[in-house]
């Protein structure tokens, strides 16, 4: 099935909205929105089965102002509700975050739709993540991803531009419940041709997601990163992206982001380029590019045995020109990592092209190209002569790589 919508079919979020769920229940097919520039009161959730299209950049959905609502004293994990000191300018639909102001974040935060609404409080489709606890000044916020999808399969976005509108933002999104573009719990999953910028967040992110495309995709000037493929994502693949001026990584693999490529990609004057860590392993970066970034333009980070990195190849790469803020070397690899491959890279415009801690083991770095005060920093102990054995990045997994995501 294929609906094309007309502006007026498209004037609102929540117009949008609706007609996804009819496509969705009708067994699914592509949803064309017209060539608008659309202000959105909430996040549009993605079901299975959908493909959401645009017009490319004449399609603009734009993120509305964020506002913060006070819970009105604690409220315990579980509950389905909330309760506000207001809930003026709230309504049923919306999506909506709660925080409080500890420090941790992450999954203790919550993202929810607004089911309800009676009196001062709010009615949640599912239960608050955490305990909010007066002290800690909790509250919701009109704070979500523009477009996202929880468990479901074979869906698509294409051809769209996403503005953040980060300006009028009081409160970021965290990393773990939400991005610009964010699934969780998903599978067959495809995004092209998409481009975002300015999200007080992350650009594109998912959690306990498989099977995942995403091409020729840009994800720009965010208070977070520009890529997160995070908690146990495996089987993800990258090809002809970019980010670029994010406050964080440009790529940012995160706990147990497995059997991933990323490749002929951009990362230009992020904090980090690319920025692996704790059990991201098999993982591959090919022809990418990583330049100008204020810290390393590869940071391996510092992760102890026996959750350390391993298993990865950076192949065919450009990294130049980065840490001139932070950071040991162009490539930095840190921590107990064991078992890289560096091959055919140009390497250059630095103090120290790579520089490994003397921790890591098994480092196969071979036939490239570095023009760096010091070339390679590390002890003869950590380099290994002998190319290690390991199957890496997007489809050379079995079944048992998914294991570990049970609902996925």
């Amino acid at each position: 099935m294929e609906r094309i919508l007309s502006v007026s079919e498209a004037a609102t979020a929540a117009q949008i909205q609706t007609a996804i769920d009819e496509v969705a229940q009708s067994g699914g097919g592509r949803l064309v929105l017209p060539a608008m520039d659309l202000e959105l009161d909430r996040g549009l959730a993605l079901r299975s089965g959908i493909e959401l299209c645009g017009q490319g950049s004449d399609t603009i959905l734009r993120k509305g102002p964020g506002r913060i609502y006070p819970l009105s004293g604690y409220h315990n994990y579980g509950m389905c509700d909330a309760p506000l000191q207001s809930t003026e300018g709230l309504k049923v639909g919306m999506t909506v975050s709660l925080h409080d102001g500890r420090t941790h974040g992450g999954f203790y935060e919550t993202f929810a739709t607004i089911t309800w609404i009676e009196g001062d409080w709010v009615g949640l489709d599912h239960g608050i993540e955490a305990d909010y606890r007066a002290e800690d000044a909790p509250c919701l916020t009109t704070v979500y991803p523009l477009v996202f999808a929880h468990d479901v399969q074979q869906i698509a976005l294409r051809d769209i531009h996403l503005e953040g509108n980060r300006a009028a933002q009081e409160k970021a999104m965290g990393g773990c419940r939400g991005s610009a573009v964010y699934f969780a719990r998903s599978r067959d999953i495809e995004v092209s041709n998409v481009s975002e910028c300015d999200y007080h967040g992350e650009g594109l992110g998912f959690q306990m997601c498989r099977d995942v495309q995403i091409i020729d995709c840009r994800f720009d000037g965010n208070s977070g990163n520009g890529l997160h493929p995070g908690a146990g994502s495996t089987n993800a693949r990258f090809v002809g992206c970019a980010a670029n001026d994010n406050d964080k990584a440009g790529f940012f693999f995160c706990v147990r982001a497995n059997h991933i490529t990323v490749d002929d990609c951009r990362f230009f004057s992020n904090r980090y380029g690319v920025s692996i860590g704790t059990r991201d392993c098999h993982n591959v970066l090919t022809g990418c590019t990583m330049q100008g970034n204020r810290g390393p333009g590869v940071l391996v980070r510092a992760s102890p045995f026996p959750v350390e990195v391993h298993s990865c190849r950076i192949e065919g790469c450009v990294v130049s020109g980065n840490a001139s803020e932070e950071g040991r070397g162009q490539i930095e690899i840190a921590g107990d990592a064991h078992d890289l491959v560096v091959r055919d890279c140009t390497i250059g415009a630095g103090a120290c092209g790579i520089y490994v801690e003397e921790t890591a083991r098994s480092m196969h770095i071979v036939d490239n190209d570095i023009d760096c005060g010091v070339n390679v920093h590390s002890t003869r102990e950590c380099l290994t002569g002998e190319e290690p054995a390991f199957n890496a990045g997007y489809g050379v997994g079995t079944e048992a790589v998914y294991r570990h995501l049970i609902r996925a």
